[in-house]
């Protein structure tokens, strides 16, 4: 009986996830799991760059005849210029960081990074052991000191080109103002010819707005038209923007305070420096001043500080246009030498620049608003609670302070007298609150207040 030899065993060999062990003895080797990542810059200075689908395919190909292991592929357009600007780019650094991959798949090194920052990120994660591989169409870079050391010098090339490239953009725009070309969109008044056929548009009056603007410089300086006085008229002659939208008051002024009109400009904005312009001025110099001038002269005032002092505004609207409420104090002096103060509420012409609707002072508008407390019902007024609250306040104060025992009782307070007095002792925002309690509207019609009527509608029957 023949006695079969024992089979030997084969070696075992151990797997860790991806990795495997060729050998008992032989190192661990690590199959990288890549993301490729195609990046375009949104910018014009990136327009020789490869476009994302072109990337992912040359890459793709790349992939197949090195064999290599793509798990995901991310694309993104978004400029490399500054640190951590790229969501895309920022989650796969972090995903990296965590073990998701092991290897970046890219077109060149400079679709990675463009800043110092982001290189600084990537070469991090390479010497912490997290980024094991980086391949390029043409390179691959791998944790040692000389293929980092040469993917440091790319990334930092393409930071220099980008440096240089605004200092270019910067030398070619104060050429360009030199030159009496403004780099900027030109304003309202002008066009831009881009078939002049001198390589650039050439800057020209517009045939039709620009005889508008040049009448509305000579009716602010010659009628001493004021702001809203220009729009009306813009309005009545249908003046709109290059959009077809309506002018607005803010850009009524600005257009008045447009240097570039009188053939110069001003290069930077806000910088003081004036450039003679390469295009045909649409108004005189001396025009220009004068408009200047009328607007130095007018009044410079500090919104939110002085309206504050005048405690009846936003109550009433006007009964001549609809428009609402505003308030202006004007200073008589006397003999004595001294200066009386008056307050006076008007339209504010928003609805009407025309409206002829008389003002009211002050003193005249407090009068008549005790008129009308005296002819409003009680309840109506809503002010009984707020009454005894000031009552139970008042009473608890002379307990406290004098020790007087009172129990709090409404007899003997004039709700009627409380609310007048409110009128014109109490605060702003105390007015406001016993005025708000009117259900009817207030209108200023012929230089008086009035409540406005409303009528009750009969219910039809069914």
């Amino acid at each position: 009986m023949s006695t079969a030899t024992p089979s030997r065993k084969a070696p075992f060999i151990p797997t860790f996830g991806n990795a495997r062990i060729s050998a008992p003895a032989e190192k661990i080797i690590i199959n990288p799991r890549y993301c490729l990542y195609a990046r375009k810059s949104s910018e014009e200075d990136e327009r020789q760059a490869l476009s994302i689908d072109s990337q992912v395919k040359e890459m793709l190909a790349v992939a197949k005849r090195e064999n290599l292991e793509i798990v995901e592929i991310r694309r993104e357009s978004h400029s490399a210029k500054a640190s951590g600007a790229r969501p895309v780019f920022k989650q796969l650094l972090e995903d990296v960081r965590r073990g998701g991959f092991t290897g970046i798949l890219t077109w060149a090194p400079d679709r990675l990074s463009r800043n110092a920052g982001d290189l600084g990120s990537v070469v991090d994660l390479m010497d912490q052991g997290f980024l094991i591989d980086i391949r390029t169409h043409g390179q691959r870079f791998t944790n040692n000191p000389n293929e980092k050391f040469l993917l440091m010098i790319l990334c930092s090339q393409a930071k220099l080109e980008n440096d240089n490239r605004g200092l270019n953009v910067k030398r070619g725009q104060k050429t360009r103002v030199e030159m009496g070309y403004r780099p900027c969109l030109v304003p309202l008044g002008y066009l831009l010819d881009k078939q002049s056929g001198l390589g650039r548009g050439k800057v020209v009056i517009d045939p039709i707005r620009g005889v508008i603007i040049r009448q509305m410089f000579e009716h602010a300086a010659y009628q001493g038209a004021s702001g809203r006085v220009l729009q009306q008229w813009l309005k009545e002659v249908d003046f709109t923007t290059r959009k077809g939208k309506r002018i607005t008051l803010s850009m009524i002024y600005r257009m008045l305070r447009q240097h570039f009109y009188t053939g110069k400009f001003e290069y930077p904005q806000g910088s003081g420096n004036f450039y003679k312009g390469d295009y045909e001025p649409l108004i005189p110099q001396d025009l220009f001043d004068e408009v200047q001038k009328l607007l130095d002269m007018g009044p410079k005032r500090e919104w939110g500080s002085k309206m504050d002092n005048f405690h009846f505004t936003r109550m009433f609207v006007c009964g001549g246009c609809g428009s609402g409420i505003t308030a202006e104090e004007k200073h008589k002096p006397l003999k004595d030498g001294s200066v009386r103060k008056y307050i006076y509420y008007r339209c504010t012409h928003s609805h009407n620049l025309r409206c002829k609707e008389a003002s009211i002072r002050e003193e005249e508008l407090i009068d008549q608003l005790s008129e009308i407390i005296d002819t409003i019902d009680l309840d109506e007024l809503g002010m009984r609670m707020k009454l005894e609250e000031e009552v139970t306040r008042y009473q608890k104060f002379t307990s406290g302070v004098f020790g007087q025992q009172a129990e709090p009782t409404m007899l003997g307070v004039d709700v009627r007298l409380y609310a007048k007095y409110i009128l014109r002792e109490g605060t702003k925002d105390e007015k406001h609150e016993l005025l708000s309690c009117l259900k009817s509207k207030m209108i200023l019609k012929d230089g008086a207040i009035h409540l406005e009527q409303k009528t009750k509608k009969r219910k039809s029957k069914a």
